[in-house]
Parts: C-alpha cells; structure tokens; sequence
C-alpha cells in the first residue's frame, strides 16, 4: 500500500510543479504571517488533541464526503483541540492545499499539513498554503531524503512530526535528532491497526522528546492511559470526522469541560 501512496505523490508533485514553477512559491515566502508554533501546543499542559480533517482514506473509504472544512475546524477549536493536521492528498484522502487556506482561514489553531511529503517542493507549498508543520513519513524516505526534508522544512520554519511504525523506525527518527516523534499504531504496508505499538515503542523514546500517538485512538480512556504513560499528545481524525457533533466530542476528549487538562503524573 505505501509504495503506491508514495508513487503516487511523486506523480502529484511532478503535475503541481508543471502549473506552478517552485520560484513562483518561493516568490511567496515573504508573505507569510501570523507565526503559529506547532510543537508548543503539544507541550501545554495535559494531554493536547490533534484534531485531523479528511473527508476520505484508503483504510475507511468516505467517512464525511459534505463536510465542511471552516465549520469543522472552528468545532475542533471551540472543543478544546490543540492543533489541527488537513490532509492534503487527492487521490486518496480527498484532500487539497485549498482545505489548508480555508483551515488558515476558519481558526487561530497551528495546522499540520498531512501528506505524503517526498520532495522539497511540498515544503515550500506547506508553508506558502497555511501550513505550520509537516508529516514526515520514515517508512517513505531513505535516510538522506529524510535528514534533507527535514533540514529543509526548519529552514522554512516549519515544524517536523516525524512518524514512526516499530523500532528500526525509531532509531532512524532519533538519528535525525526529531523533536516531535509521532507513534503510528497503522501498520502502513497492510493498512492494520494495533494499538499496542505506542506503549511497546514509548520505552525505547528519549527523555524530553514530544511523542505523538496517533490511529486507532477513539474514546477518553484511550488518552488517559495514554497520557499516563507519557505520551504528549494524541491525532485523531475518522472518529471526529464521523461524529454527529464533533464539538461535543472534541470536548469530550479533550477534557474541556470537566477541569482534567493537567497532566495526571508529575
């Protein structure tokens, strides 16, 4: 599955850049305001939600075709959320850079742009399209076009989640030096989830790294033990995308209601 989603970027980027040279979005650099640091939002106290846009995947198929982004995000801000990922990809999530503006636009919320990040070129469309921080996938990249796209995006004062599947993964992201290390519990090869992955991987993290924990993650008690356990924050995105009230349920995550955002260890 991931060989075809990464060939299929590459495809993406190729056509992109056909219609607009990369010094047409470096020209646009300087344009860029209303600095929204990503990582600082994982770190506030408790346990922070990640709350992801997609109307589609390869895994669930449509989840919320109709949605709309403006109302959908302002419910994720409203509902306590920390920060929002917008998946930008067409093919498979439904996604695009125009659901980056308008999340840009609706909220005052840091914004990952979710992709299947493989080349400079997307770095440069993040940042000049709302994006205040980038997926980097290690499964999808060799070392050096990890250490590049990262070295890159920071440059670009773009923020890195780095994710990660299993402990080889690990190693890797922890070569780069990654701030902020996100623990997918979706096997990306078969498309599986198991939830288990984050509490084996999690020993192994680094003291002072952010962790992210994210897929297959859907009700309160999943973030309190996963909080207990030291994870930072957690992305969540078809059961938000699929809730009748995502306000409510953005709430009910995220403890905002009840006085439960400090930190439950010391």
């Amino acid at each position: 599955m991931i060989e075809q989603l990464i060939a299929a970027a590459r495809e993406g980027v190729a056509d992109r850049r056909a219609k607009t040279p990369q010094a047409d979005l470096e020209s646009r650099l300087h344009g860029r305001i209303d600095d929204r640091p990503f990582s600082e939002a994982l770190v506030r106290p408790g346990l922070s939600l990640i709350a992801e846009f997609k109307r589609r995947s390869p895994s669930a198929g449509e989840i919320s075709a109709t949605a709309r982004i403006a109302e959908r995000v302002g419910a994720y801000e409203r509902g306590g959320a920390a920060a929002l990922s917008v998946l930008t990809d067409e093919a498979h999530f439904g996604g695009s850079l125009e659901d980056l503006r308008a999340a840009r636009a609706a909220c005052s919320l840091p914004i990952l742009r979710k992709d299947f990040i493989v080349d400079p070129y997307q770095l440069l469309e993040a940042a000049v399209n709302g994006a205040d921080a980038v997926l980097l996938i290690v499964r999808a990249l060799d070392d050096g076009e990890l250490h590049d796209l990262y070295d890159r995006a920071r440059s670009l004062d773009l923020d890195c989640l780095v994710e990660v599947h299993d402990g080889e993964e690990l190693e890797r992201a922890l070569r780069l030096d990654a701030d902020v290390i996100g623990i997918n519990n979706r096997n990306l090869d078969q498309g599986t989830v198991n939830v288990t992955t984050t509490y084996e991987l999690m020993p192994d993290v680094p003291a002072g790294k952010t962790v992210v924990a994210e897929s297959g993650i859907s009700v309160r008690a999943e973030l309190e033990e996963l909080e207990r356990v030291g994870v930072d924050a957690v992305l969540i995105g078809s059961a938000l995308m699929s809730a009748a009230d995502p306000e409510a349920l953005t709430r009910e995550l995220t403890g905002a209601d009840d006085g439960t955002r400090e930190h439950h260890l010391p």
